[in-house]
């Protein structure tokens, strides 16, 4: 699932983006989407987190912005399902940080750090499926080629004479494959 990019500003917000949904908690612990007038539950809030969309969560009787506890409290129910994200030294640190004079700082820094690791995410992800994208490339023509052989259907026009790399990373390829082959030849033989 993509995830929408950390935004720094008021509540999370950017200037065009619409208005956050208003939330109500009640006593009984119910939430209440005021936009779809429906009640919902953490794991809604936490899908439309994912999804970019902006929500603030009121206490129903006191008009108490309550938004930050809740938030706190997905973060404890995703940590919880086993699927942890922070480590404990991190949260040792944080909770270290409580009363520190650099306290007031620690926020500014950790909106700033998100900010920059998510501007820097679509790079990573881009710089780690490159080399994949190429190589499936490669495949699909050498299974085209091959299933229209076996077929007896016409052969494939020839494709481009791969980049000078590609001709690289196919060496090393073929290199592994026969060196995989001699180790299952020897393992059979043993």
């Amino acid at each position: 699932m993509a995830h929408a990019p950390f935004t720094a500003g008021p509540a999370g917000t950017t200037p065009d983006a619409p208005a956050p949904v208003v939330i109500k908690k009640y006593a009984n612990r119910r939430l209440y989407n005021t936009e779809t007038s429906s009640y919902i539950t953490l794991e809604h809030l936490a899908t439309m987190t994912r999804d970019g969309r902006d929500f603030q969560v009121f206490d129903a009787k006191t008009g108490e912005d309550i938004t930050r506890s809740v938030l706190t409290q997905i973060v404890m129910e995703e940590e919880a399902t086993g699927q942890t994200m922070l480590p404990v030294p991190f949260l040792r640190q944080i909770i270290a940080m409580y009363g520190d004079s650099m306290q007031s700082m620690v926020p500014h820094y950790l909106e700033a750090s998100m900010a920059a690791f998510s501007e820097n995410q679509t790079k990573f992800r881009d710089a780690a499926l490159k080399p994949f994208e190429q190589l499936a490339k490669q495949n699909l023509a050498l299974f085209q080629a091959a299933t229209e052989m076996l077929t007896g259907g016409k052969l494939a026009p020839k494709p481009a004479p791969p980049a000078p790399a590609a001709d690289a990373e196919v060496a090393a390829l073929k290199a592994q494959l026969a060196a995989l082959q001699a180790r299952i030849d020897r393992m059979a033989k043993e």
